[in-house]
């Protein structure tokens, strides 16, 4: 039934007609006018080469759907970690004003997203959106105000930390499973939870008001854990490590098609729901690939920024499209606002750029530059097609200085894969380059930095987040 509904959802695509749901009410309300439903799934250390649409082995054919049948967005930017991701997402600002540019929240950590930050789930909430996240908070637990539910989300599904293990949902001891910021104890691999618990929200979800559903999944993220069917499925990958990877991305694909197949099974409309899907951060390369790009996770170089992305909209994307624009994920935070018919203005000056009319219409990119991240330690830049980057061989979330000081400059668009160092060649770009990273570091919140490893005397609670 799930892969029928999923092949109506993208025939609907294509020829513009999507047939009513028998599980829809009959006598059901004109939806919002004009404000799309949206879905924004969320993958956890997905590399730009692990899809099937940019030439992965993985089989990864709900994903590839999506690219088909919407546009690709060959140059979209994360951060190089998980927590600065979500920060500048949900608030459409650099992680160096969060305090969260030195890497991320790590269970012990007594800070989080900072509470005056305006959210994207509180401004669509403000203009009559539902929202929900079902997935990876990693945002913040230390009290109760930096729980989902207290940032805009009205409802809240699944896990507060990184690393946790997929199927006991333990984190350094601590139960990380939770049901609108109450411990939950349901039994499953969490991709899988994560999967069935959007479908209900899906479900359940009165049509008359647009919904807002963020898909965090924790999926291919450490543990290298997988369901054996799915590790079955790739008996052919000799490395253990990569063939569970391989299981782990596949899961999670079943995962976004199963989401997909619910939209057209509870009467989502194609022309009125707008999907996004990108990973927070490059691959790790000792388990997956990030194509032709240098390095990976953690990184400031393009395998660890440069992330696969794709938006779906029917009437709205024209289907197989590329835009090969330079963009975001700040970005996302002011131009879901647009679409959703919320303000944009705020007291705290947004980084992202409403990028809409590039996302749909193939314009040049709104940006003057893209900061891929600023510390006290590293750095880089992109402006126009050049690249600076500061201290490249320092991990992105180094917290001390290096012992080296180095500067790389690339000419993106000519050198995607970064072999050519241009720095001697160029001396002019650079100094440009530096003068404007250094007036951003000017800018920058002090950092919040929380130790690797758990403090002295520091003991995990029975419950992440909670009072047990």
């Amino acid at each position: 039934m799930k892969t029928f509904s999923l092949l109506i959802f993208f025939v609907a695509l294509s020829f513009g007609r999507l047939p009513r749901s028998v599980h829809a009410d009959s006598g059901a309300k004109q939806h919002a006018a004009e404000r799309p439903h949206i879905v924004l799934m969320l993958a956890d250390d997905l590399g730009w080469g692990d899809v099937g649409y940019n030439g992965s082995r993985i089989t990864t054919p709900n994903i590839d759907k999506l690219a088909e049948h919407g546009v690709r967005l060959t140059q979209f930017y994360a951060q190089p970690v998980c927590s600065p991701t979500r920060g500048a997402l949900l608030t459409g600002r650099y992680p160096m004003r969060l305090g969260l540019q030195c890497g991320v929240v790590r269970p012990w950590a007594q800070y989080g997203l900072p509470l005056d930050e305006r959210t994207l789930p509180q401004a669509l909430s403000q203009v009559g959106y539902r929202t929900a996240i079902v997935g990876k908070w990693h945002l913040g637990h230390c009290a109760p105000d930096y729980l989902p539910t207290r940032r805009g989300f009205q409802h809240q599904y699944g896990h507060y930390n990184g690393a946790l293990d997929y199927f006991t949902h333990i984190r350094d001891g601590g139960h990380d499973w939770h049901l609108d910021d109450k411990p939950n104890y349901d039994k499953g691999y969490s991709t899988n939870l994560i999967g069935r618990r959007a479908v209900r929200v899906i479900a359940q979800h009165d049509k008359t008001e647009p919904l807002f559903l963020y898909v965090p999944f924790n999926a291919p993220h450490m543990p290298l854990q997988a369901p054996q069917e799915y590790i079955d499925r790739y008996a052919h990958i000799k490395h253990q490590r990569r063939r569970t990877f391989a299981a782990m991305v596949t899961c999670m694909d079943d995962a976004v098609g199963a989401i997909m197949a619910a939209l057209v099974e509870y009467g989502f409309p194609a022309n009125k729901t707008l999907i996004f899907f990108c990973s927070d951060n490059g691959g790790i390369r000792q388990l997956g690939s990030n194509g032709n790009l240098r390095a990976g996770k953690g990184t400031l170089y393009e395998g660890g920024v440069r992330v696969p992305a794709v938006a779906v909209w029917r009437n709205k994307i024209r289907p197989g499209t590329v835009v090969d624009q330079p963009l975001h994920i700040v970005d996302l935070f002011p131009t879901l606002l647009r679409l959703a018919g919320a303000k944009s203005a705020q007291p705290k000056p947004l980084d992202g750029k409403d990028a809409w009319p590039t996302i749909a219409d193939g314009q040049p990119s709104p940006h003057e530059f893209i900061l891929h991240n600023v510390t006290p330690f590293h750095g880089a830049i992109r402006v126009g097609d050049w690249k600076l980057i500061h201290n490249g061989h320092v991990h992105a979330v180094a917290t001390k200085k290096s012992a080296t000081e180095s500067w790389e400059l690339f000419h993106i668009r000519e050198d995607p894969s970064e072999k050519r160092d241009l720095s001697q060649m160029r001396p002019d770009v650079v100094q440009r380059l530096k003068k404007r990273l250094a007036q951003l570091q000017r800018e920058a919140a002090e950092p919040n930095i929380a130790p690797n490893r758990p403090p002295d005397g520091f003991q995990s609670p029975k419950v992440w987040g909670s009072a047990e």
